[in-house]
């Protein structure tokens, strides 16, 4: 098939978005990746479960406070995709377990190329995502994972990509 011009689907860059601080150095190397290969990044927010609500009312409002929150974490994080990258992230919210709703994910998205993660910083070692999807889920992956040192400043993350 040809470049993009000519109908090639775009590599599609992963990240998992969460408020952790190793997570800016995926987010930067998914983004300086699809500038250089003409790809696009992708956001995922996904919220945890909450405890069984007595009233579903309270747990639907909170619910929809959480997915709200989540859309504009996601926003704001979208332009400074779009200014490294060249283009608009897609965004993404799911709710459950982190582990299973990416690949869920996965499974449903054939467009999504490389999943970008960071490994954590701390004694606590690479964290919990990075350390399910290299272990015991290592043979659900259907692509690529890109795992990115959390401490990498972006000059270096720059030199590398």
């Amino acid at each position: 098939m040809g470049d993009s011009a000519q109908g090639r689907v775009r590599r599609t860059f992963l990240v998992v978005v969460d408020e952790s601080e190793e997570m800016r150095a995926a987010l930067r190397y998914a983004c300086r990746r699809a500038r250089r290969t003409g790809g696009q990044v992708a956001l995922l927010r996904i919220i945890q479960p909450r405890e069984i609500q007595h009233y579903a009312l309270i747990g639907e409002s909170m619910a929809d406070e959480l997915r709200y929150q989540a859309s504009s974490h996601l926003n704001e994080i979208a332009t400074d995709v779009q200014h490294i990258s060249g283009t608009a992230p897609v965004l993404l919210i799911c709710e459950g377990e982190s582990s299973e709703e990416l690949l869920k994910l996965l499974r449903d998205k054939p467009n999504i190329s490389v999943l970008v993660l960071a490994a954590g910083t701390g004694a606590d070692g690479p964290g919990p995502l990075v350390s399910a999807l290299t272990g015991r889920l290592a043979h659900l992956v259907r692509i690529p994972v890109t795992i990115v040192p959390g401490a990498m400043t972006d000059d270096a993350i720059d030199a590398m990509t």
